[in-house]
């Protein structure tokens, strides 16, 4: 425990510092209605990804399962549980349908397996940006406000930063006039890096290109881990919507891997006051048991800081 206590007075000098020094100055504080809440809080579906992929749960019943199992009123899809229905229309109509009678908003659908919208082949990559023409159109039949994508790329630091921002860009032009945003998250290699893909976002520079803070996914690879404050930092400028990435908890109720309180203070100093969504991934709760521990630790600091 002594140890946790020393990481944790680490991670809060860190954002203090970085805070303090301005790297945290990103968006004016936006004004909050006095019966509005501090964050709202969202249910990622990849929480019930074992579920889903054994066959105990089916994406139909997603939003019902939100809203009668955990009191979560907002969800945000993963194409892998419905990859052969973006062109169905009588299947986004069922969801639709269903969503609706369990008044549940439908956010944004995340998107895998497309191809990389980075990639060195110009070919490739605008392949990879027509292969989500689909999914910009199943999320406008959803009334989402976004799709997520990933910015994978290869070559040198500066090389992914160019390819990736084309692909993009090219993306992006095309989602625009659907009302519908790309949002990068994150994801692994350079995306893992807050300051590349922070001047990805700035090659770009479109208002409908943003991207999807992740409090976890910071790994490099090769063992290398991000910094997760700083790259939430970096990210927050740009951000559309916010992933709460949880896997572990002590016995008060905290995330061990993550210090919430201060990524929700460094959440909010950029003026976001949108969806949080829960996205466990842990191992030693069960899935629905994670989900509701991270509704608690959100609800609880939300309450507290607000």
């Amino acid at each position: 425990m002594e140890g946790f206590n020393q990481i944790n007075c680490s991670r809060r000098a860190f954002t203090r510092g970085v805070l303090a020094a301005g790297v945290g100055a990103m968006l004016a504080p936006a004004a909050l209605a006095a019966d509005e809440p501090l964050f709202k809080i969202s249910l990622a579906e990849w929480s019930l990804h074992k579920s889903l992929f054994g066959g105990k749960l089916d994406n139909l019943d997603f939003a019902k399962y939100a809203k009668t199992e955990f009191g979560i009123e907002a969800i945000e899809y993963v194409n892998q549980f419905f990859k052969d229905k973006a062109t169905d229309k009588a299947y986004l109509e069922e969801l639709n349908k269903r969503a609706s009678d369990h008044g549940v908003k439908q956010l944004l659908i995340m998107c895998d397996g497309e191809g990389n919208l980075g990639d060195p082949n110009l070919t490739k990559r605008m392949q990879a940006v027509e292969n989500h023409y689909k999914w910009v159109e199943a999320a406008k039949t959803l009334g989402c406000h976004a799709i997520r994508v990933n910015a994978a790329s290869a070559g040198s630091y500066q090389d992914q930063i160019y390819r990736a921002a084309d692909g993009l860009r090219a993306l992006t032009e095309f989602a625009t006039p659907h009302n519908i945003s790309v949002i990068v998250e994150n994801h692994g290699g350079l995306s893992s890096n807050g300051q590349w893909l922070s001047e990805v976002m700035k090659q770009v520079n479109l208002p409908a290109c943003g991207t999807l803070p992740d409090f976890g996914n910071f790994n490099l690879g090769n063992g290398e881990q991000y910094n997760r404050y700083k790259g939430v930092i970096e990210l927050m400028p740009f951000a559309k919507a916010v992933s709460a990435k949880s896997h572990d908890f002590d016995d008060k109720g905290n995330e061990v891997h993550t210090d919430y309180e201060q990524m929700l203070k460094i959440v909010l100093a950029a003026g976001y006051h949108g969806y949080l969504g829960i996205e466990y991934e842990g191992s030693k709760l069960g899935e629905n048991e994670g989900i509701k521990a991270t509704k608690a630790l959100l609800e609880r600091l939300r309450a507290e800081l607000g």
